[in-house]
């Protein structure tokens, strides 16, 4: 599958990245392991996750997923060289939370070990800390990368106004540059449509969404209130989903499949790759089988028409 380049950093991607935020939580060590293993062995070699995966979980601290994925690369020798470790700091840990220099290192330093890496590929801020100047933390940042410890960075849940603000202190005193953005996006969630894609396209910043898949809502597993308890996921975000919209949404991604012979999932990280601006939607998954349907959905080439009819669909 064709790659692509992630905004200036020099860092070229596929076309999905795979969502770790389920290494250590709904998908148990054996079955991350296979998915990973599945990852490297047809291209998705790009792993997204986060210091804080899964904190929310019962009896997790956060860091779950990081070890999972640094168990995994220790048990699998060659594959570092192979894959590329996207991770993220910001939200809330035991031990402290937010966008500070000392946070930051400190939070580095945990991810790295918790990884057994020298190196993050792409190390994010997690949401923006208006506590926090964005000089000094993109100064912290700049210091990682000089230590080798980070090779470019990126924002997550930034607004446009503070992403702008921040691409225009990059250069200034040595201050890099967020190479990538990593909005909520999906048929049902646009919003970044207005600004934040317009800005990204003329700065040259990628953006990867996240919960490409409405927390597998669009995937066509939830139809009613009955059908969240199918997962921890759906008890826990996919009840804003069921609504009016939501269906009409689901109702055309099925039309769309049902044409193509494909997947819904498939058809929904289809219609994310084909937007403007768009570097490669987020998706996780717990199974092979469901694994095969993001791997799909990554060659599913979509004719304007049905990304109309979904688009339409929304509005």
């Amino acid at each position: 599958m064709r790659l692509r380049a992630l905004g200036r950093s020099g860092i070229e991607i596929p076309p999905v990245v795979f969502g770790g935020n389920v290494f250590g939580w709904t998908a148990d060590r054996a079955t991350s392991f296979r998915l990973l293993d599945a990852c490297l062995d047809h291209g998705l070699f790009a792993i997204d996750t986060a210091d804080v995966y899964s904190a929310w979980a019962p009896g997790h601290r956060g860091g779950e997923s990081e070890t999972v994925i640094g168990e995994w690369l220790k048990s699998r020798p060659g594959a570092r060289r192979r894959v590329l470790i996207l991770t993220k700091c910001g939200m809330r840990m035991p031990d402290g939370e937010g966008l500070s220099p000392g946070w930051i290192a400190r939070a580095c330093e945990a991810s790295l070990r918790r990884l057994g890496v020298e190196r993050i590929d792409l190390y994010q801020a997690h949401r923006d800390d208006p506590g926090v100047p964005l000089a000094d933390t993109l100064g912290a940042f700049g210091r990682l990368i000089a230590e080798g410890k980070v090779r470019a960075i990126g924002a997550s849940n930034y607004s446009a106004a503070r992403l702008a603000a921040a691409l225009g202190l990059a250069g200034s005193g040595g201050l890099p540059r967020f190479e990538s953005l990593q909005p909520r996006y999906n048929p049902l969630e646009r919003a970044i449509e207005a600004d934040l894609v317009p800005l990204c396209l003329s700065e040259q910043v990628g953006i990867i969404g996240y919960s490409a898949l409405a927390s597998g809502f669009l995937s066509g597993k939830y139809r009613s209130a009955a059908d969240l308890s199918k997962s921890p996921r759906g008890e826990r975000y996919v009840a804003n989903y069921l609504t009016p919209r939501g269906f009409a949404v689901l109702d055309a991604v099925a039309r769309v499949a049902a044409r193509h012979g494909a997947a819904m999932a498939s058809v929904a990280i289809a219609w994310q790759i084909a937007k403007p601006g768009i570097t490669a939607p987020i998706a996780s998954c717990t199974s092979l089988e469901q694994f095969a349907e993001l791997l799909a959905g990554a060659t599913l080439a979509l004719p304007p028409e049905d990304i109309a009819e979904i688009d339409a669909a929304g509005a």
